[in-house]
């Protein structure tokens, strides 16, 4: 297992990282992701830490505590070999007091989370989504704190814009708080929007990403392609409206390049797909999810090789699709790029 600086930290994290979200699911969401309890649990992070995948990403909102209950429970006595990340932030109840990263919210959720983990310090607590109606101030302070109080070591994000990543690594710097050092970002070949404004922001300010569904939300698995209907058993009839929306023919066009390669190397389509993320810029570690143990042994398949040059370039054409406003001139027109090249 390669293991990389998580951004400008001095943590090391493993290129492939397990996401937890299938763990004790339940709702239409999480239970359709998978259900796996603290045996089965156990069982796949042994094969994960044989692997030298050593971390573990969770939070507060998946299965309403489920999933953080359950990991806490398959890492016991081994605490010390595993990294955890968790996140919070997002509504775990109707209150006014379920919900966001104020101070109140911030020290509830974080001594929640330690007791459902069954430890006494996060590795890496995330803010699981940007909260608009409380102080940034409040938050760096609140995450300051929880840090010198031994209770999380790294702070970052996750579903933040450019903007709001920066302001906050700005307000950090001035007053002396923890930076974030991750940001947990949606990225795969069919979906790149990463690339325009968080990509070379995390570049510059030493951020690194952390990758969420790396398959496109379940379309990269290779069971969907052009002229065949979704399988019947696909969990995208009861997920789809949750992730990230796909044009078909964006989908086909990539799963053709896929297919071609998949041919060409040996490789499964996931392995490919999961390969071409780890060559990516700033890209910390790729989460990886599995329900049973045929699927995580497949997706760890996708490290010890690299794609050659010429591979990813045809998987980079394929995926291209035109940038949104204020970036496409900087990937369409040389005078642009001259000034600003592209990250990728």
């Amino acid at each position: 297992m390669d293991y990389r600086r998580l951004g400008a930290s001095g943590l090391k994290v493993p290129a492939l990282s397990f996401g937890a979200g299938t763990f004790g699911g339940s709702g239409p969401l999480f239970g359709a992701w998978g259900n796996s309890d603290a045996r089965e649990a156990r069982r796949l992070i042994d094969i994960c830490l044989e692997a030298g995948v050593n971390l573990f990403d969770t939070a507060d909102v998946y299965s309403n505590g489920a999933s953080e209950e359950v990991l806490g429970e398959a890492i016991k006595g081994r605490r010390d070999a595993v990294l955890i990340s968790t996140k919070t932030s997002l509504p775990m109840g109707d209150g006014p007091a379920d919900y966001g990263s104020s101070r109140s919210r911030l020290i509830k959720s974080v001594d929640a989370a330690l007791k459902r983990l069954s430890t006494d310090y996060i590795d890496l607590l995330q803010l699981h989504a940007f909260d608009a109606g409380t102080p940034i101030e409040e938050v760096l302070s609140t995450l300051n704190e929880l840090v010198r109080a031994g209770k999380l070591r790294y702070v970052g994000v996750s579903n933040f814009s450019g903007w709001q990543v920066m302001k906050s690594l700005a307000q950090a710097d001035s007053q002396g708080y923890p930076r974030y050092v991750a940001h947990q970002v949606y990225y795969s070949l069919v979906g790149r929007d990463y690339e325009w404004e968080l990509m070379p922001l995390g570049l510059d300010q030493g951020v690194g990403a952390l990758v969420w569904s790396p398959l496109g939300w379940g379309r990269l698995t290779g069971k969907i392609r052009r002229g065949q209907s979704l399988p019947e058993k696909s969990r995208l009839h009861d997920t789809a409206s949750f992730g990230p929306p796909v044009e078909d023919e964006h989908l086909y066009r990539v799963m053709d390049a896929l297919d071609a390669l998949a041919e060409e190397t040996g490789k499964t389509v996931p392995q490919i797909a999961i390969n071409w993320l780890l060559q990516r810029p700033t890209v910390s570690s790729v989460i990886i999810g599995a329900r049973n143990e045929e699927q995580l042994r497949q997706n760890l398949g996708a490290v010890g090789w690299n794609l050659t040059p010429e591979q990813m370039k045809k998987l980079d054409v394929a995926s291209e699709v035109t940038a949104p406003y204020p970036y496409f001139p900087y990937r369409r027109q040389e005078g642009f790029a001259r000034l600003n090249p592209p990250a990728v």
